[in-house]
């Protein structure tokens, strides 16, 4: 009886720490995120934050798609001057980064306004490579709201300066990001790097 009280305090416990850090993140960055266009503060470098271009069904990514959109849209606006693409490209058959520059091509973005950032293994990695690596301490983040979020977070601890253009959502709900926004807070707290850095790139 005693193991299985202390299992339940440690279980509810957990349970208040997760939802805590979710709700935290959300109170923390609530001034930084924007669905206006016209409402966000024009930066000069939008990271677009990578994702499959397809779905396990074959079909279109609903979230890949509706983060292109809003990209152009920015870039379109005049609120943004140059695009960086950050994601996976851990394997061959595998390459968020360039799909994302095709499509953006195919959507009217010069190709000399895109720059590619292939080691954006998650969101920690791209938010500080963008500073890092390719030098920008100020920048529009895009993606899902729930998403924003997160990274505008980890950007506020690293001493960026960062707002996010929410795209599109697809759910109402995204149960994961409790337990990626408990991950995240863990990786701030111990001080968790990029899997990669390197030589730096400049954005002109």
């Amino acid at each position: 009886m005693k193991l299985f009280k202390i299992t339940l305090l440690i279980i509810i416990l957990m349970s208040i720490g997760i939802f805590g850090t979710y709700h935290w993140m959300s109170f923390k960055t609530r001034h930084q995120v924007y669905d206006s266009v016209n409402d966000i503060p024009k930066n000069k470098v939008g990271l677009l934050l990578g994702t499959g271009k397809y779905a396990t069904s074959g079909t279109i990514n609903l979230f890949y798609k509706y983060r292109i959109d809003a990209a152009v849209m920015l870039y379109k606006s005049g609120k943004i001057e140059y695009i960086l693409v950050s994601g996976d490209n851990s394997r061959k058959d595998y390459n968020e980064p360039s799909d994302f520059k095709n499509d953006l091509i195919a959507k009217g973005i010069p190709e000399d306004k895109i720059f590619l950032d292939y080691a954006g293994f998650r969101t920690l990695d791209s938010v500080v490579r963008a500073k890092e690596i390719f030098g920008q301490t100020k920048f529009t983040i895009i993606s899902q709201k729930f998403h924003n979020q997160r990274a505008i977070y980890i950007a506020k601890h690293f001493s960026i300066d960062a707002v996010g253009f929410n795209a599109k959502d697809v759910y109402n709900s995204h149960f994961r990001e409790y337990l990626a926004r408990s991950k995240a807070s863990l990786d701030l707290v111990f001080n968790v790097q990029p899997k990669f850095l390197g030589e730096k790139i400049v954005i002109k």
